[in-house]
């Protein structure tokens, strides 16, 4: 007798298995046949994927777009510059307020992990506390990690030393930085050194915002693979953005990949971002600002894409969607052949569970019972179609469903109904 049983879906190696859960953990994966169960949900000819994860967000910021106002250039820096006078003026509870209905989009999305970034240039660390009480709040269905982030730079900012070191002390999970905001390159890489040796010493993981620049002398990157593998960090450091890879010349780039691979960096692009951000001072021909995504995934390099932000003072978008996330990425990125297109749903789930040191995800016995039954047939479908989520479960809960987007057509010698799923290639 199992609580749950997800009934006849599509897996995304393509095999079809029922999905038994007791409790909050999935124990049978097999054609259960006539098992019983207190509630069972039909996925016959729909896709089973484990949820969806963002290893990297703003939720400290996220849902105050125009807050104090709008960002008139679109520019990176005029974000950084809109949310200083916000962060000035809000409260711990319209921060509580934002974050709580952000994770109630991501619930009705099927993301059920996020990575987010909280700013510790602020001595009342006041968005700290907020997202604190919110990672308790939602952690029955959201693995929340929060990023120790000082985002006018630990060097720059007077007291973001103190106040990171603070924010760890306070139960932050994961060491992060700035280095191509500090005032000088050689600031910027002595806080890569700084902060991975805090992160080491505390045993914690380390994400960095690296070279989200359009500069390709902004080579923060090299210095990070460097620390992880002088202080034993393999695994448990990703590089954030990495913008200015775009812009390096070939020859270097052929001497770091390696290098970030060895060091076992994980990446992390946020594509619907770093294309609004990027370029904002070129004319024509005009760079997209995307990392070498492709090639780093050629390299053996552990790649997923970030969401990065929604509604607030850098993106004027968004709805918690990670598939809305790697559509643009595989466009920006060119990744178009059909195992491509199948690598950037890895990228929005297997890849960025990686990063996140996510131990017990996925859809085997023994996991989490988290999952999504999506209208698709296919990871690709599932991309194309930016597909619903029918049915979410947490933990062994279900706590979403959608239905299906069927259109009613009045159109003669035509279906009555139109669907855009296409039983064909993908």
């Amino acid at each position: 007798m199992f609580d749950l049983i997800v009934k006849g879906g599509f897996l995304p190696n393509g095999s079809v298995a029922d999905i038994g859960i007791s409790g909050s953990k999935i124990t049978a994966i097999d054609q259960l046949g006539t098992a019983k169960a207190g509630q069972i949900i039909d996925a016959t000819g729909d896709l089973v994927s484990p949820p969806f994860v963002d290893p990297h967000f703003h939720m400290d910021a996220t849902l105050s777009y125009g807050l104090p106002r709008i960002n008139a250039s679109g520019t990176l820096l005029e974000g950084i510059g809109l949310w200083g006078e916000l962060k000035q003026v809000m409260t711990q509870d319209e921060v509580i307020d934002r974050a709580l209905h952000y994770c109630d989009w991501a619930a009705s999305m099927g993301l059920l992990a996020i990575r987010s970034h909280v700013d510790t240039c602020d001595d009342r660390l006041l968005g700290v506390e907020a997202l604190l009480e919110v990672r308790n709040k939602v952690k029955d269905y959201i693995d929340l990690q929060l990023v120790a982030f000082p985002q006018d730079g630990f060097y720059r900012d007077p007291t973001a030393r103190e106040n990171t070191i603070r924010a760890l002390d306070m139960g932050v999970d994961v060491v992060g930085g700035i280095p191509h905001f500090e005032r000088t390159m050689q600031d910027g890489a002595a806080s890569v050194t700084e902060l991975c040796e805090i992160a080491a010493a505390r045993g914690l993981q380390v994400d960095m915002h690296c070279d989200e620049t359009d500069d390709p002398l902004s080579r923060h990157i090299e210095t990070l693979a460097f620390e992880t593998q002088r202080l034993g960090l393999r695994g448990r450091v990703a590089g954030s953005h990495l913008t200015s890879m775009h812009s390096m010349d070939n020859y270097y780039v052929s001497k770091l990949l390696p290098l970030i691979a060895e060091a076992q960096i994980n990446a992390i692009p946020n594509p619907l971002i770093n294309i609004v951000l990027q370029g904002r001072h070129d004319t024509y021909p005009k760079r997209r600002g995307l990392t070498r995504v492709k090639e780093m995934l050629s390299a053996g390099i552990n790649v997923g894409w970030g969401q990065d932000c929604v509604l607030d003072p850098w993106y004027s978008l968004g709805t918690a969607d990670m598939l809305d996330v790697a559509f643009m990425g595989l466009h920006v990125a060119q990744m178009t052949s059909p195992e491509e297109m199948r690598i950037c749903f890895d990228m929005v789930t297997v890849n960025n569970a990686k990063t996140m040191g996510l131990q017990d995800y996925g859809l085997h016995v023994g996991a989490k019972a988290s999952l999504v039954v999506l209208d698709a047939g296919t990871p690709t479908e599932a991309l194309r179609l930016r597909a619903a989520r029918l049915h979410v479960v947490a933990n062994g809960k279900l706590i979403s469903q959608s239905p299906r987007p069927d259109a009613r057509l009045n159109i003669q010698d035509r279906p009555s109904t139109s669907h855009r799923r296409h039983w064909g290639v993908l």
